[in-house]
């Protein structure tokens, strides 16, 4: 499926993005469920799959976690199926994330997928980065707050909700119509009727995160050896005291590690090309061998790339999945990064390089990318 995304990137950014929620009609035109809502349960079934059941009955909330089993003991209404990073699982699902190459790869998390009977939703709450949620079938009754500091609470151990707030947008989605909201807007949305919705979310690491990547990085590699010295140790009025300057020198230890260009390059591909899911990653068996690989491109198959695997490009360096792929074929590793679907044509002469055809072969033989049917 080829979905084509109505909206003038340009100046949504200009106007929208990170700044106002907005309701974009018919975003999608004529669209098209990827999936049914059958096969949305049967994803919710395997354990590979992060998944959860969201219900609320008599006032009460209650979460549970797949894999499911069955859903025979659910009702007819107020409850919903979440299952996250579908586009991992599902390649007719994936397709939904192509329009929104128009923002950076890096920025994109993954599509979560949610099913809800008439008033089955997760109550309000606020998300930390920003949403495109895609009304599919059915309708579904969705209310925007201003952004305002708000307390979060838990009415179940596994869900954090905002109090009521006063809507800046409520409005009925129809299919194909989207959703936009940045961070820090409360928000709730429940189903008017059976319905699904497809979020494309968007990652948005906080300094937590960030500080913690790179410390697991500076040990990997063993960075950061140099001790602390002070040959022209300060005199201070009391033994206890550490002198300002003393801090200033710890700081300017632990700087100069991010400082290093080449080294915070490096972490950064590493870290921001991992994903934050589980890969559907099946090693083709058996492997195949890199002349194999050559015939099957040069007979006009195609290469497509697995659902979720994240690839960047750092200045002239590749990553994929944590790792940097090297070559000197530029074209040719600027078309793994650049390109969804490959064929001979991307290549170019880097085919005809039995080193850049052993490096292919590797990550055809990972399960990266594979020969589409």
């Amino acid at each position: 499926m080829d979905y084509r995304l109505e909206l003038n990137w340009p100046d949504f950014i200009q106007r929208y993005w990170q700044k106002r929620p907005v309701v974009l009609k018919r975003g999608f035109q004529s669209f098209v469920d990827p999936l049914s809502p059958d096969e949305l349960a049967g994803l919710a079934m395997e354990s590979e799959v992060d998944s959860r059941l969201v219900s609320h009955q008599d006032g009460k909330w209650q979460v549970g976690h797949g894999p499911f089993e069955s859903y025979d003991h659910l009702g007819e209404t107020n409850w919903s199926l979440l299952v996250q990073a579908v586009d991992h699982w599902h390649e007719p699902a994936a397709a939904l994330m192509q329009p929104f190459r128009a923002l950076p790869d890096w920025r994109i998390d993954d599509l979560m997928i949610s099913f809800s009977v008439p008033g089955g939703g997760v109550g309000p709450h606020l998300d930390q980065y920003d949403v495109f949620i895609i009304q599919g079938i059915g309708r579904r009754r969705w209310r925007v707050g201003e952004k305002t500091p708000m307390k979060q609470h838990c009415p179940h151990p596994d869900l954090l909700q905002v109090s009521p707030f006063n809507a800046i947008i409520d409005e009925e989605l129809e299919p194909g119509d989207i959703l936009y909201i940045p961070p820090g807007f409360p928000h709730e949305g429940y189903s008017l009727e059976n319905s699904m919705n497809y979020s494309v979310g968007f990652r948005a690491p906080s300094g937590r995160e960030l500080i913690s990547g790179f410390a697991d990085h500076v040990l990997e590699h063993e960075l950061g050896s140099r001790r602390y010295g002070d040959p022209e140790i300060p005199q201070r009025q009391h033994a206890a005291d550490i002198l300002p300057e003393e801090l200033d020198k710890v700081r300017a230890m632990m700087l100069e590690l991010i400082d290093d260009r080449d080294n915070f390059r490096e972490w950064f591909g590493e870290f921001i090309s991992q994903s934050r899911h589980e890969l559907d990653v099946t090693p083709p068996e058996p492997p195949y061998q890199p002349d194999e690989i050559y015939d099957a491109l040069q007979q006009g198959d195609a290469l497509r790339r697995l659902g979720g695997l994240r690839v960047v490009r750092i200045g002239e360096e590749i990553y994929v999945n944590g790792e940097r792929v090297e070559s000197p074929h530029r074209p040719a590793l600027n078309a793994l990064a650049e390109s969804i679907t490959l064929e001979a044509r991307h290549f170019g002469e880097a085919l005809d390089d039995p080193s850049f055809l052993a490096m292919l072969a590797a990550l055809v033989n990972s399960g990266y990318w594979y020969f589409a049917e």
